[in-house]
């Protein structure tokens, strides 16, 4: 038998391995999410989606974390950049990034299914210390998200992580070990570049992450780049272009979209008017704030809240 013959039937076996593994995981995340929405699980940093129709584009923050995708597509822009995720692909994300997603493909009949595993950067600096991880060329330039193909390899943990679900008592002891695996695969596969920089103290891209970490927590404070920059022990220059490699928006823009969200979130839950919900979240002119948020969301304040909330839409419902 010749080896491309070898090759091909390989390849083949690694993708019916990989959609049976699929079906497996899918059918798993269907059992645990009867209804249409997110579900938060009794495993730490673990949460469910199931959603049933196609919906328009939502801001939304993406922390550290890791999204598999087992039926359904949805769309993601990050400073312009599109990403398509459907069944055959995870999104690993390794910094705090405001980001516009859509819903494009979601049906009753055939919903979209995935989980999101938050990741504990701890951990991934823990495993970066053993020897089988050499240290690696600077790879500051890479954005902040990424899109990958699943394998088998990741699909098998992540199943056994759904699989505690049903054994509540063993997820103390199991869970850290199972994710740990997972983390271990992200790092030996093609995306895991993202994970290292991120993670490895000194990299450029770590050092940009400790700004963006102020920015989500300070948002509301004036932004002073000379203090970020120093916060990062950066050059002003030096930090925006590698703030603007892993975000795909200058801290400027990022402090924005961050200021408009939690407005937008505030007038949704708590009810607030504009000018209140401006005030809180740092802007000094409510006009300001409103010529603002209509460009970024379309409409103003006021009329896009009462249509997010005509179609029944809470806050971070969309992710």
């Amino acid at each position: 038998m010749g080896q491309a013959r070898i090759k091909r039937m390989t390849h083949k076996e690694a993708s019916s391995q990989v959609v049976a593994m699929r079906r497996e995981l899918a059918q798993k995340i269907a059992v645990h999410t009867p209804q249409a929405g997110a579900q938060a699980t009794a495993i730490p940093g673990l949460t469910l989606y199931r959603r049933t129709s196609p919906s328009p584009c939502y801001p939304a923050t993406y922390e550290p974390s890791l999204t598999v995708f087992v039926q359904g597509r949805k769309r993601i822009n990050l400073g312009g950049t599109i990403y398509l995720c459907d069944e055959s692909t995870f999104l690993l994300s390794s910094v705090d990034v405001p980001v516009v997603s859509q819903i494009v493909e979601a049906s009753e009949e055939v919903p979209l299914l995935s989980l999101l595993l938050k990741l504990d950067l701890s951990v991934v600096r823990e495993i970066l210390s053993h020897e089988e991880f050499q240290p690696t060329v600077n790879s500051s330039q890479v954005r902040g998200i990424a899109i990958g193909v699943t394998t088998v390899e990741l699909l098998k943990p992540c199943s056994r992580l759904l699989d505690l679900l049903d054994t509540p008592e063993d997820i103390p002891f199991l869970n850290n070990l199972i994710q740990r695996e997972i983390v271990y695969r992200l790092l030996r596969g093609p995306q895991g570049e993202r994970l290292r920089a991120i993670a490895t103290t000194g990299d450029q891209s770590n050092r940009t992450a400790k700004a963006i970490t102020w920015l989500r927590a300070n948002y509301a404070k004036p932004l002073r780049l000379e203090a970020l920059a120093q916060l990062a022990h950066m050059g002003i220059s030096t930090l925006h272009h590698h703030f603007r490699a892993l975000t795909g928006m200058s801290p400027i823009q990022y402090q924005k979209q961050l200021r408009l969200q939690a407005a937008r979130e505030r007038m949704l839950i708590e009810g607030l008017d504009a000018a209140s919900a401006a005030f809180e979240v740092g802007y000094e002119s409510a006009s300001q704030f409103n010529r603002e948020y209509k460009r970024f969301f379309g409409q103003p304040p006021m009329r896009d809240i009462k249509a997010l909330r005509t179609a029944g839409v809470s806050a971070g419902s969309v992710v």
